[in-house]
């Protein structure tokens, strides 16, 4: 959950409308893409901050670029627009994507591995893992790091289970030592 309490209220708003108008995948979706565009164009979020442009032509912007974005998404964009507080998006991307998951029962977890892995692979690891956690799935996002060696290493919230074989030769090493 992100530290804005500003983000979070607009989360909720949001969700709570998407929830009653059964569209929580669709903003779900339309969401991420609009976190990637923020992640990958600095300057679109510095013009959409930028005193430099009248609140109507951000709209404008906002509108043509995002012209087949659910129209929830849109109105609450126009809505941080008008309030000032377009610069807490990628907050209350992250704030929703949190209230959904935990609607819908999923956990989002980051797999370490030294290679990509598989569908297969994902979903057994979201099968296996899930429980544990108390949830039904996890959402993974999995980052290769080749300094592992082999094996993987999971983190779910602020738990991490490291079954790599770095971290195995490492507590071998701290046993040999002691």
């Amino acid at each position: 959950m992100s530290q804005s309490v500003i983000a979070k209220r607009y989360a909720v708003a949001l969700f709570e409308a998407a929830q009653e108008k059964q569209q929580t995948p669709a903003v779900q979706a339309d969401l991420k893409e609009l976190k990637k565009v923020f992640a990958g164009e600095k300057e679109f979020g510095e013009m959409l901050i930028s005193p430099k442009f009248s609140p109507q032509q951000k709209k404008e912007f906002i509108g043509q670029f995002f012209s087949e974005a659910n129209q929830l998404v849109l109105n609450t964009l126009y809505v941080l627009i008008d309030a000032g507080r377009i610069g807490e998006t990628v907050n209350l991307i992250n704030d929703f994507q949190e209230l959904a998951n935990e609607a819908s029962g999923i956990a989002e977890a980051k797999v370490y591995s030294t290679r990509p892995l598989s569908e297969d692979e994902i979903n057994a690891i979201s099968t296996a893992f899930a429980h544990k956690v108390g949830k039904q799935s996890l959402n993974i996002e999995n980052i290769i790091d080749p300094s592992l060696l082999g094996g993987i290493r999971l983190q779910i919230g602020n738990q991490i289970i490291d079954s790599s074989i770095s971290a195995k030769l490492a507590r071998l090493e701290r046993q040999l030592i002691n």
